[in-house]
């Protein structure tokens, strides 16, 4: 099974089993109606615990539900799915993350940043993360940063790139779109589409670049970023 965006054609078949599940997940809550709001919204949260791709669960918020009922559930889940980790890792898992951080030295600039001046340095990096998303929910939980001042600066930061992957779900016709890249619009919707998607690109990139400058300047390093939607798998 294959479909084309932007000319490029793209296999179902290359997706692992796991991220075919997910999508089988995504067509069973499909039918479930307005019970399916809870519930895709527990699995969101233990999908951001779990390392479950976040792009593909943002984005199925948006085909389900449309761009303000997909934003109202992702951007919640995904806060409450962070602050789990956070917590996890700050309380149970310390050894287990200090592990995973060893691929990443530019961490131990980051938690100096963080402890100058956390609120700033958890809204930048949620802009424009120097770790993968669900890594970076665990890492966190090894710094000092208040609790609360983590929530806040993470649902400010998360939401850009949250409205744009459930906007981008939200044109999809199907769950094997959600797969094949698929749009599946006429002339018009397609034009529509991809105007509204390339201007809110546009401001996710631009708000980035100013969150990026303005990390490298806080930490001192050069490194290029790791963007990713929340909930993405490292």
């Amino acid at each position: 099974m294959s479909g084309k965006i932007s000319g490029l054609t793209i296999s179902l078949n290359n997706f692992s089993p796991f991220t075919r599940w997910i999508g089988s997940f995504i067509q069973w809550v499909q039918a479930l109606g307005a019970a399916g709001v809870a519930i895709y919204g527990l699995f969101y949260v233990a999908g951001v615990v779990l390392f479950f791709p976040g792009i593909i669960l943002t984005a199925g918020a948006g085909l389900l539900y449309g761009v303000v009922l997909g934003t109202l559930i992702v951007s919640p889940a995904s806060v409450l799915g962070s602050t789990f980790a956070f917590l996890i890792a700050r309380y149970v898992a310390r050894d287990w993350v200090s592990r995973k951080l060893q691929k990443y030295p530019n961490f131990e600039a980051i938690d100096r940043a963080i402890e100058k001046n956390g609120f700033k340095m958890i809204l930048l990096l949620r802009l424009q993360p120097l770790l993968p998303f669900n890594l970076l929910n665990y890492a966190l939980g090894l710094t000092r940063i208040r609790l609360w001042d983590y929530v806040v600066a993470s649902f400010i930061g998360m939401f850009p790139a949250t409205v744009l992957y459930v906007y981008f779900g939200s044109v999809l016709h199907s769950v094997s779109d959600l797969f094949q890249g698929h749009l599946g619009r006429n002339k018009w919707g397609a034009i529509l589409f991809w105007a509204g998607l390339v201007a809110a690109v546009a401001l996710v990139v631009y708000i980035g670049r100013i969150a990026r400058k303005a990390l490298q300047e806080a930490i001192g390093s050069p490194q290029a970023p790791i963007t990713e939607a929340p909930g993405s798998a490292t």
